[in-house]
């Protein structure tokens, strides 16, 4: 994917019969998107199309009601579900809480000195996050957790890492 855009989560249901879609995001705080003209949908891989946005409302921490223009019954909706919604970079850092995970997007992953990658995307899972880099041209996920995280500097936009001895040859 391209650096100028950011993923945030997905569409992930219907809701009424008016058009309204629930985007369940990884922002690390409520938000309602308030201000934000246009978000981007992967309809195809490595396609985004802007869709503008007509209304949003906060439904809970992680989902937000979202309201599109030209989408006005539940069935266009249908088109848009499962898909991965993405934000320009500037909208994405305004939105994103400070210490969400999602928030590393970017930075880049260095252990013991050694630079390894930018990380391109954070999953995360109940006892660890995994980001995904690329590695001498093959995707690599690091765990980051409380045994191999040291550091985190967001002034230099890095995460310092102390990864167990092997983990980095199963890439190479």
């Amino acid at each position: 994917m391209t650096k100028n855009y950011n993923s945030i989560g997905k569409l992930v249901a219907t809701f009424g019969v008016k058009g309204e879609m629930v985007l369940q995001h990884h922002l690390g705080k409520k938000s309602s998107l308030k201000g934000l003209e246009a978000i981007f949908v992967e309809e195809k891989k490595d396609e985004l199309l802007p869709y503008f946005i007509q209304e949003t409302r906060i439904k809970n921490d992680e989902e937000l009601f979202v309201k599109l223009e030209g989408f006005d019954t539940k069935e266009a909706c249908k088109k848009l579900l499962q898909k991965q919604v993405w934000l320009l970079e500037e909208d994405f850092h305004k939105y994103a809480g400070k210490s969400a995970p999602i928030s590393l997007l970017g930075f880049h992953i260095i252990n013991e000195g050694a630079d390894l990658g930018e990380i391109l995307e954070v999953i995360e899972q109940p006892h660890q996050l995994l980001c995904r880099i690329d590695l001498n041209g093959k995707e690599a996920l690091i765990p980051i957790h409380e045994g191999s995280l040291q550091k985190i500097d967001k002034k230099k936009k890095q995460v310092l890492v102390e990864l167990p001895d092997g983990l980095l040859d199963i890439f190479m």
